[in-house]
Protein backbone atom coordinates (compact mmCIF):
# COMPACT_ATOMS: atom_id res chain seq x y z
CA UNK A 1 0.00 0.00 0.00
CA UNK A 2 1.35 3.63 -1.07
CA UNK A 3 1.83 5.95 1.65
CA UNK A 4 1.93 9.39 1.56
CA UNK A 5 4.81 11.24 3.50
CA UNK A 6 4.38 14.62 5.49
CA UNK A 7 5.98 16.37 2.22
CA UNK A 8 3.57 15.09 0.22
CA UNK A 9 5.49 13.08 -1.89
CA UNK A 10 3.59 9.37 -2.14
CA UNK A 11 5.90 6.10 -1.62
CA UNK A 12 5.13 3.77 -3.91
CA UNK A 13 6.66 0.13 -3.98
CA UNK A 14 8.41 -0.90 -7.51
CA UNK A 15 5.75 -3.46 -7.81
CA UNK A 16 3.01 -0.96 -8.08
CA UNK A 17 5.17 1.61 -10.20
CA UNK A 18 5.56 -0.79 -12.73
CA UNK A 19 1.56 -1.25 -12.77
CA UNK A 20 1.32 2.83 -12.74
CA UNK A 21 3.71 3.10 -15.76
CA UNK A 22 2.21 0.67 -17.84
CA UNK A 23 -1.06 1.97 -17.29
CA UNK A 24 -0.41 5.38 -18.27
CA UNK A 25 1.54 6.07 -21.03
CA UNK A 26 2.38 9.83 -20.17
CA UNK A 27 3.78 8.41 -16.52
CA UNK A 28 7.75 8.71 -16.35
CA UNK A 29 10.56 6.85 -14.60
CA UNK A 30 13.20 9.35 -13.70
CA UNK A 31 16.57 7.53 -12.25
CA UNK A 32 18.53 9.67 -9.86
CA UNK A 33 21.46 7.55 -9.11
CA UNK A 34 25.42 8.34 -10.52
CA UNK A 35 26.45 7.11 -13.78
CA UNK A 36 28.71 5.02 -11.80
CA UNK A 37 25.41 3.50 -10.38
CA UNK A 38 24.00 3.18 -14.13
CA UNK A 39 27.20 1.73 -15.84
CA UNK A 40 28.13 -0.93 -12.83
CA UNK A 41 24.56 -1.58 -10.89
CA UNK A 42 22.20 -1.54 -13.89
CA UNK A 43 19.17 0.45 -15.05
CA UNK A 44 15.77 -0.68 -15.13
CA UNK A 45 13.95 -1.89 -18.66
CA UNK A 46 11.36 -0.02 -19.90
CA UNK A 47 11.47 -1.61 -22.91
CA UNK A 48 8.41 -3.95 -22.58
CA UNK A 49 6.16 -0.60 -22.86
CA UNK A 50 8.02 1.13 -25.23
CA UNK A 51 10.01 3.59 -23.01
CA UNK A 52 12.97 4.71 -21.94
CA UNK A 53 14.70 6.14 -18.61
CA UNK A 54 15.21 9.63 -18.01
CA UNK A 55 18.51 9.69 -16.32
CA UNK A 56 19.44 13.01 -14.34
CA UNK A 57 21.86 12.25 -11.76
CA UNK A 58 20.87 13.93 -8.24
CA UNK A 59 24.75 13.73 -6.57
CA UNK A 60 27.81 13.64 -8.87
CA UNK A 61 30.15 10.34 -8.15
CA UNK A 62 32.58 10.39 -6.40
CA UNK A 63 32.07 13.40 -4.00
CA UNK A 64 28.28 12.98 -3.44
CA UNK A 65 27.40 16.61 -4.04
CA UNK A 66 24.06 17.70 -4.83
CA UNK A 67 23.76 18.77 -8.40
CA UNK A 68 23.09 22.62 -8.07
CA UNK A 69 21.27 22.81 -11.12
CA UNK A 70 19.40 19.56 -10.64
CA UNK A 71 15.68 20.67 -10.79
CA UNK A 72 16.42 23.24 -14.15
CA UNK A 73 18.34 20.13 -15.85
CA UNK A 74 15.50 17.60 -15.36
CA UNK A 75 12.89 20.25 -16.14
CA UNK A 76 14.42 20.79 -19.85
CA UNK A 77 15.23 17.03 -20.33
CA UNK A 78 11.42 16.56 -19.41
CA UNK A 79 9.97 19.08 -21.29
CA UNK A 80 12.09 17.73 -24.03
CA UNK A 81 9.96 15.25 -24.00
CA UNK A 82 6.72 16.96 -23.90
CA UNK A 83 6.32 15.78 -20.38
CA UNK A 84 3.84 18.20 -18.06
CA UNK A 85 3.78 19.20 -14.54
CA UNK A 86 0.85 17.10 -14.07
CA UNK A 87 2.38 14.13 -15.51
CA UNK A 88 2.82 11.21 -12.58
CA UNK A 89 6.71 10.98 -12.03
CA UNK A 90 8.53 8.36 -10.16
CA UNK A 91 11.92 9.00 -8.63
CA UNK A 92 13.90 5.89 -8.31
CA UNK A 93 17.66 5.70 -6.73
CA UNK A 94 19.84 2.75 -5.26
CA UNK A 95 17.19 2.41 -2.09
CA UNK A 96 14.82 5.25 -1.51
CA UNK A 97 16.72 8.22 -0.22
CA UNK A 98 17.63 10.33 -2.81
CA UNK A 99 15.06 9.59 -5.18
CA UNK A 100 12.58 10.96 -1.97
CA UNK A 101 14.71 14.11 -2.04
CA UNK A 102 14.72 14.70 -6.07
CA UNK A 103 10.85 14.37 -5.66
CA UNK A 104 10.56 16.73 -3.44
CA UNK A 105 12.63 19.50 -5.49
CA UNK A 106 10.82 18.75 -8.64
CA UNK A 107 7.77 19.06 -6.36
CA UNK A 108 8.82 22.35 -5.12
CA UNK A 109 9.80 23.19 -8.76
CA UNK A 110 5.82 23.20 -9.59
CA UNK A 111 5.21 19.47 -10.91
CA UNK A 112 2.15 18.21 -9.23
CA UNK A 113 2.62 14.22 -9.41
CA UNK A 114 6.06 13.48 -7.89
CA UNK A 115 6.18 10.11 -6.33
CA UNK A 116 9.00 7.99 -4.84
CA UNK A 117 10.24 4.16 -5.53
CA UNK A 118 10.10 3.25 -2.18
CA UNK A 119 12.30 0.40 -2.48
CA UNK A 120 14.78 1.51 -4.86
CA UNK A 121 16.55 -0.42 -7.55
CA UNK A 122 18.62 -2.88 -4.98
CA UNK A 123 16.55 -2.40 -2.02
CA UNK A 124 17.35 -2.76 1.79
CA UNK A 125 20.74 -3.87 3.34
CA UNK A 126 20.20 -7.76 4.10
CA UNK A 127 21.96 -9.56 7.36
CA UNK A 128 25.28 -9.49 5.51
CA UNK A 129 24.92 -6.00 4.38
CA UNK A 130 24.67 -6.48 0.79
CA UNK A 131 21.56 -4.96 -1.74
CA UNK A 132 19.75 -6.95 -3.73
CA UNK A 133 17.91 -9.62 -1.95
CA UNK A 134 15.30 -8.39 0.51
CA UNK A 135 13.56 -5.73 -1.75
CA UNK A 136 14.21 -3.24 -4.65
CA UNK A 137 13.28 -3.01 -8.43
CA UNK A 138 16.05 -6.10 -9.37
CA UNK A 139 14.88 -8.63 -6.13
CA UNK A 140 11.18 -7.80 -7.62
CA UNK A 141 11.97 -9.47 -11.25
CA UNK A 142 11.13 -6.14 -12.82
CA UNK A 143 13.46 -5.86 -16.10
CA UNK A 144 16.71 -4.15 -16.20
CA UNK A 145 19.73 -4.12 -18.47
CA UNK A 146 23.73 -3.28 -17.79
CA UNK A 147 24.33 -0.29 -18.39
Amino acid sequence: MEKLEASGIEDVPVLETWKRLENDPTAVLVDVRTRAEWAFVGIPDLSKIHREVVRMEWQTFPDSRIVPDFAKRLEAALAAKGVEKTTEIFFICRSGGRSRMAAEEMAAAGYSRCRNVEEGFEGSLDASQHRGGVSGWKFAGLDWVQG
